[in-house]
């Protein structure tokens, strides 16, 4: 229940707005010492009173929970740099919250709720500075495409609920036992849900668009959170995907995809968010490919690696005003705390021996199954060090803004921008020199770094590089051992050293082709690969727009057709009944008149012996004495 923390605390914050910063750090610490102790203790609680549903923390979870918490609590104290407001800390903790309900439930209903509250609170993140319709946009499409895949979890309850009841049906750990077709039903919409998550093909270009949020939501969605959900899923319903027999191919060979074609997009991008972005989509696709050791292992050593990526790349665009990687030339120089930091996470990234994702990597192509696939992870772990060595090329070498000159619109930390916040307001590395303002007084000059920016940049980069190095431990024998039995998969198989030294020099050998010669990755003219392969395009014209015009045909016949139908029912009703006046009304309302006549003729009548005379009455009461007798006598 280590959640309810977090969640709590957001909504809080979200209702009361008091010392954000203060609030959202002391929580998000309180979270990773609860989650340690969760990982330790291994709680499990129940509800069976209330709806039979629960929370456990067992070997994955427990890996689960520490990453998590670990990278949020380092991203909330970069972005305590800079990021003052109450909503933007509440948001980020509930979405921790709704992360770590995930991850920690054990049946099927409970683990959706979290799963949906994690949606919600990415649409609302991503669209964070509302006031821009353009990253409004974007996070409405970031959503709806995730909903579209969301979909397939909807299913996989219903069909689980079908098959085995309320009682014992939603309950992860039986899945595997539901009788077909409802299992293969159940896996289907698992596979959906995992793909559109973790945007994977053909959901992957709402990443693209994820990017329109601060960069601290995109170092926690992209790392350890919400991108991730999806192949925990998988790994979680592994025993789910290998009873059908074919869920587990599909869900290997669709990851195998994604990380090969969008490694390629990764390359062709000139955004370093944009490339970064890409580069998720494709590590997450190679933890989809092998077991769950395997997989457990990358996303663990991606969380650093990503995290640690992606607020460096925040800190230089608030600094320098620019993204394009052809601008940024020197800024590793110019800010070295975050420049050395960026390049441990990039070389991890790249695959190079000894760092983490040069390990994990393999441990994943150890148990991929097939040649094929096998060659496509390879190929795929190469791609990673052509990019992983464009981004290094672009901020180590050349001249750019960071070497002097500033980029159209770069403006100082802090300075006030038309409208709202600025893209990224991180803080900046300790060397960062002052730059003037001219119309700001003194009391209040902007420097390109806040004073209190050093410390919130030491406190959270270079903790993230050294997790990025040394995480690949995992994949040594005696400790791969104890990880593949923590995670609930002591039967994966190892990595050999033939592999490790393979892979490693191609990571070298292409790294050091794209360092020593960075232009031929730097083309002026990315093409459709640059464009994300076109996926979003084309879900527009194969799927929205057809959507949207199914939609206006039905909104035609309801207010054309349905609507007049309902108009019509009154009107041929009162047609009805003025035809029918005709020829009755005059009869029924002779009829009424003659009774009514009758009526009052008798009343006259009756109302006769009401004289006021006592003696009339006296006769009028022998008289019925009378009348009565005969009646009683002629009865007898």
């Amino acid at each position: 229940m280590i959640w309810i923390l977090p969640a709590a605390v957001g909504a809080l914050l979200l209702l009361v707005r008091r010392a954000p910063r203060a609030v959202a750090l002391t929580t998000a610490a309180a979270t990773l010492a609860l989650a340690v102790w969760a990982a330790i203790a291994r709680p499990a609680v129940r509800f069976p009173h209330v709806f039979i549903s629960g929370f456990a923390v067992d070997g994955l979870s427990a890996v689960m929970v520490v990453t998590v918490a670990a990278v949020a609590l380092a991203v909330l104290v970069f972005a305590a740099g800079e990021l003052r407001e109450a909503r933007f800390y509440g948001l980020m903790l509930v979405f921790v919250g709704a992360m770590l309900a995930t991850v920690t439930a054990t049946e099927l209903t409970v683990l959706l709720m979290g799963w949906e509250v994690m949606g919600a609170m990415s649409y609302a993140l991503i669209g964070y500075w509302w006031r821009d319709d353009d990253r409004v946009t974007s996070a409405g499409v970031a959503f709806l495409t995730t909903r579209a895949g969301d979909l397939g979890l909807y299913v996989a309850a219903g069909a689980a609920l079908a098959a085995g009841g309320r009682g014992q049906g939603l309950w992860l750990d039986g899945l595997a036992g539901l009788p077909a077709p409802w299992r293969d039903l159940v896996a289907a919409g698992v596979v959906l849900a995992a793909l559109g998550k973790s945007a994977q093909l053909p959901f992957s270009f709402w990443l693209s668009r994820a990017m329109a949020g601060p960069s601290p939501v995109s170092a926690l969605l992209h790392s350890a959170t919400m991108v991730a959900a999806g192949a925990y899923l998988l790994m979680r319903l592994q025993p789910l995907l290998a009873a059908t027999g074919w869920a587990a191919p599909v869900a290997a060979w669709a990851g195998g995809l994604t990380a090969l074609l969008l490694g390629a997009v990764a390359v062709a991008q000139r955004d370093l968010k944009q490339l970064l972005a890409a580069s998720t989509c494709a590590q997450i696709g190679l933890m989809m490919m092998g077991s769950v050791a395997g997989g457990a292992a990358q996303l663990v050593a991606h969380a650093a690696v990503k995290s640690l990526l992606f607020l460096g790349a925040g800190a230089w665009l608030t600094a320098l005003g620019t993204k394009d990687l052809a601008e940024l030339g020197g800024a590793a120089r110019r800010y070295p705390v975050v420049g050395v930091s960026f390049t441990v996470g990039a070389l991890a990234l790249a695959g190079v021996p000894p760092l983490s994702l040069w390990v994990t990597k393999d441990t994943v192509l150890a148990s991929v199954a097939g040649p094929w696939l096998h060659a496509v992870g390879l190929a795929a772990g190469l791609l990673s060090a052509a990019y992983a060595g464009k981004a290094l090329a672009s901020v180590w070498r050349g001249a750019g803004p960071a070497d002097g000159r500033r980029a159209p619109g770069a403006r100082s930390l802090g300075a006030p921008s038309p409208g709202g916040p600025s893209p990224d307001e991180l803080s900046l590395v300790a060397s960062s020199p002052v730059v003037s303002s001219p119309g700001v007084p003194s009391s209040e000059a902007l420097s390109s770094e806040p004073p209190s920016a050093p410390v919130w940049t030491a406190a959270s980069l270079p903790p993230l590089a050294v997790a990025a190095a040394v995480l690949g431990v995992a994949g040594v024998p005696v400790v791969w051992s104890w990880w593949s039995a923590l995670v609930g998969d002591p039967g994966a198989a190892g990595v050999s050293a033939g592999e490790l030294v393979l892979s490693g020099g191609l990571a070298v050998g292409v790294l050091a082709v794209v360092l020593v010669r960075p232009g031929l990755l730097m083309s002026r003219r990315p093409g459709r690969t640059g464009g994300w392969l076109g996926l979003e395009a084309l879900a527009r014209a194969a799927v929205w727009r057809p959507l949207m015009g199914c939609a206006r045909a039905l909104a035609w016949f309801d207010d054309r057709v349905v609507d007049g139908a309902v108009g019509a029912v009154p009107k041929v009703g009162m047609a009805a009944a003025r035809a029918a006046r005709m020829p009755f009304e005059a009869g029924l309302d002779g009829v009424v008149r003659a009774v009514a006549g009758a009526a009052l003729r008798l009343g006259r009548l009756a109302r006769r012996p009401q004289n006021g005379q006592v003696h009339t009455y006296f006769a009028q009461a022998a008289v019925g004495l009378i009348i009565l007798a005969l009646a009683i006598v002629l009865v007898r």
